[in-house]
Formats: C-alpha cells, sequence, structure tokens
C-alpha cells in the first residue's frame, strides 16, 4: 500500500480486500482492516484476515483446512513481523473469513519511528496460506530419569582366573529395556594388557526398528570395596544397535588401568573379587503410531 493514511482517514473503507490469489485449488483474498475490526474486538488495532471464495468450494458441506501466516514489513529491521495460530483454520460456507483481530495497535503501526509505515505513506503486508496435508504417522519421544530402582551391581568373582577376552552380565531391565554390562578383564583388542575395558550394552533380545535410536545417560563404576573413591565415568549416548567397534554397547575401552586395579592397597579387587556396577540417570522410548 502506498496511501495508508488516507485509507485510515476514510469513513467508509473500513477495509482493504486483495484481489483474489489461487492455493490448493480454492481463491483466496488478504482483508487489510487498517482501524481494526469493530465487530471482532479489533478497534484501535490492524486486523488482518484471509477470506476463502465461496464459489471455489464443491458443495455447503466441504471443509477446507488451512494454515496462515500474516507477514508486515518492518523497514527499519529489514524483517517481517509474522503472526501465526498454533492451529490450523477450518473454513467452509458458514465461515469464510479467519485471521486476528488485534495484530498491532495503530498508534503502533502509524509511529514511522517504529518502522512499519515508512517511505511517508508505504507499507507492506503478506500472507501464507498453506493447505496442510493429514499426517498418517507420527512419533512420540519421551525420557524417563526416574526409576524405581536405577542401579545394576554386578560381582565377577575369580577375578584372576579369567582368562576369556571378555564377559557379560545377566540381562536386567530398566527404563524399560534390556540391558547387559560387558567386561574386558585385560582391555578391549587394541588395549590389551594396559586397562579394564567396561560397556553398556542393549540386550540381543531387544530389536528396534530401523533408524530408531534410544538416549541413555548413566555412570559406570568400578567399586572400591575399602570405602575409598570409586572409579566412575559417565556415559551419555544413542543406542541405535551400532555402538563401539559395531557392538550395541557403548561405554569406555580405557575404564581403570590394570595396575591400579590389581593392586591390592587400593581396594578395587579384594579376595580376587570385581565388583562393578551402572546407575541409569535417563532413558528415552519412543512410540510410534500407527505402532
Amino acid at each position: 500500500m502506498e496511501s495508508f493514511n488516507t485509507l485510515l482517514k476514510s469513513t467508509y473503507a473500513e477495509r482493504y480486500e486483495s484481489r483474489p490469489f489461487a492455493v490448493g485449488g480454492y481463491n483466496w483474498t488478504l482483508v487489510v482492516y487498517p482501524n481494526g475490526n469493530k465487530k471482532d474486538s479489533g478497534s484501535g488495532y490492524l486486523s488482518l484476515y484471509v477470506a476463502i471464495d465461496n464459489s471455489t468450494l464443491v458443495s455447503a458441506q466441504q471443509e477446507v483446512y488451512a494454515d496462515l501466516r500474516f507477514y508486515i514489513f518492518n523497514k527499519n529491521e529489514r524483517k517481517y513481523f509474522t503472526i501465526q495460530d498454533t492451529d490450523v483454520w477450518k473454513f467452509n460456507v458458514f465461515k469464510t473469513m479467519w485471521g486476528f483481530s488485534q495484530v498491532l495497535p495503530v498508534d503502533t503501526f502509524k509511529d514511522p519511528k517504529n518502522g512499519y509505515l515508512y517511505d511517508g505513506d508505504h507499507c507492506e503486508f503478506g500472507v501464507d496460506v498453506t493447505i496442510p496435508s493429514l499426517f498418517k504417522k507420527f512419533e512420540l519421544f519421551s525420557v524417563t530419569d526416574h526409576f524405581s530402582n536405577p542401579r545394576f551391581t554386578w560381582t565377577l568373582r575369580g577375578f584372576s582366573t579369567l582368562l576369556k577376552d571378555s564377559y557379560l552380565s545377566d540381562e536386567f531391565s530398566i527404563g524399560g529395556r534390556s540391558w547387559n554390562v560387558r567386561v574386558y578383564p585385560n582391555g578391549d583388542a587394541t588395549r590389551e594388557g594396559k586397562a579394564l575395558s567396561m560397556f553398556l550394552c542393549l540386550s540381543g533380545n531387544e530389536k528396534l526398528r530401523p533408524y530408531e535410536k534410544i538416549y541413555v545417560r548413566a555412570k559406570l563404576r568400578v567399586l572400591n570395596q575399602r570405602q575409598l573413591n570409586n572409579v566412575e565415568k559417565q556415559l551419555d549416548a544413542w543406542f541405535s544397535g551400532l555402538g563401539y567397534a559395531g557392538s550395541s554397547g557403548w561405554g569406555f575401552p580405557e575404564f581403570i588401568s590394570l595396575s591400579d586395579l590389581k593392586e591390592s592397597s587400593k581396594g578395587f579387587v579384594v579376595n580376587d573379587m570385581l565388583i562393578v556396577q551402572v546407575e541409569f540417570e535417563a532413558v528415552s522410548s519412543t512410540k510410534y503410531f500407527p505402532s
């Protein structure tokens, strides 16, 4: 518009309607109330609406759902002020116009210092009309951070006699999923003889959907049996079926050095017994619809 103030002063021209424009097979018009739509509690405000042309509806029973986003150009900021509802609008022969009655106070809009009215009497309005497709699939992601029993403790007896590369704990359930702890007594293949390796693993009985991920925040520990300081590491990872070295687990290849572990005075191995623990802090879940 290049003569907005003239329109403001008019007693009869309470609104301006654009030429029809087509979206989704329907004709629409942008409707501007410079002094507000008084019938919709808009006095003293700039009001913006979109109206559908009834003649483009197939029948009197037809309903058209549209997402509307209105724009007002602000020259000072070189940006558009936008306003949009969180819900879509339902148009039919009984309700042909939807929008906002109180977009901006007229005094705010008219003040040239605010940038909406510029170059004397110019302003710019716009609207996006989107006909949304009804979604057929959706998913709900949530995170649980309270558990009735968040810890799993595993005792490995005869630690000095553990000759296999790795050992897997019994399966346990926390956060709606089943897990195991895997320990490499002499370190994984790349760190053999230097440090104990420990990982939290998603149970092999857990079957994830394609692209499904589980967020886990937990603490892995080697407990000190002389009531001294435990060795603890924070785990923060996404489990997606592939973890460290292609496994379904995440953890630490160098959890505690074997020199510290085997020094009896430090209290990590007592009576040839090692105790490890995992404490869960958060586990995510995703529900899919349709399931």
